[in-house]
């Protein structure tokens, strides 16, 4: 078998948590009395790291290094009550996980959310599943930058090219391609298909089940 491992992204990946992420930001911009945006705007908001979705969400007269760090700490507090509770996986993703674990490929995530709330998260809807569970502890490491994903593969003894790194966002791709990993994407998250492939997805799946066929 030629890939041997797979790290996996978290939102929109493994689990749709997007109603969670907007309703705890918008908490915080009815406490401001700022407008709040609807779950279709927060698709384009997510995938750089929380902060970077507050500085999309704030309005832009209201924009400043200051606030953007008020209503990070707070949007934070917010998501961390209710990060699990409209969170859910997708469909076909827990059938995909336990076929891959049957075929004995090591499991990781890696994502762009902060570590403590990546790690509460994988643990407590993914129990068993995943070993490894890395997010974002400093800026300098955020995806696309792929120093994690190059650890995790060291970590696993395995070369970067057996591994598949899966994502549905082009900040995926991009750390797929940076840490020399097989850039695989899905349909079923938060991008197009067409931005997946110009930004280096070398294929696009529409199902979870389809990456079987792939290993």
């Amino acid at each position: 078998m030629k890939y041997k491992g797979i790290i996996f992204d978290l939102d929109g990946t493994l689990v749709n948590s997007l109603e969670d992420i907007s309703d705890a930001m918008n908490t915080v911009l009815t406490d401001l009395n700022y407008p709040t945006h609807t779950y279709e705007a927060y698709q384009y908001f997510i995938g750089s790291g929380l902060r970077n979705l507050v500085s999309k969400a704030l309005p832009a007269s209201n924009n400043s290094e200051n606030e953007i760090e008020v209503c990070f700490q707070n949007m934070i507090t917010e998501y961390r009550k209710i990060c699990t509770l409209k969170t859910k996986p997708y469909a076909g993703i827990v059938e995909l996980l336990d076929d891959l674990v049957s075929r004995d490929i090591k499991l990781a995530v890696f994502s762009n959310k902060a570590d403590e709330l990546t790690k509460k998260i994988a643990s407590e809807i993914f129990p068993d599943y995943f070993n490894t569970a890395v997010g974002l502890s400093t800026e300098a490491l955020k995806k696309p930058n792929p120093f994690e994903a190059i650890e995790i593969s060291k970590n696993w003894n395995l070369k970067t090219e057996e591994i598949i790194f899966i994502g549905d966002s082009d900040i995926d791709m991009l750390t797929a391609t940076n840490a020399n990993m097989f850039p695989l994407g899905v349909s079923w998250g938060y991008r197009t298909e067409e931005e997946l492939i110009a930004s280096g997805a070398k294929l696009v799946i529409n199902n979870p089940a389809d990456l079987i066929e792939i290993l």
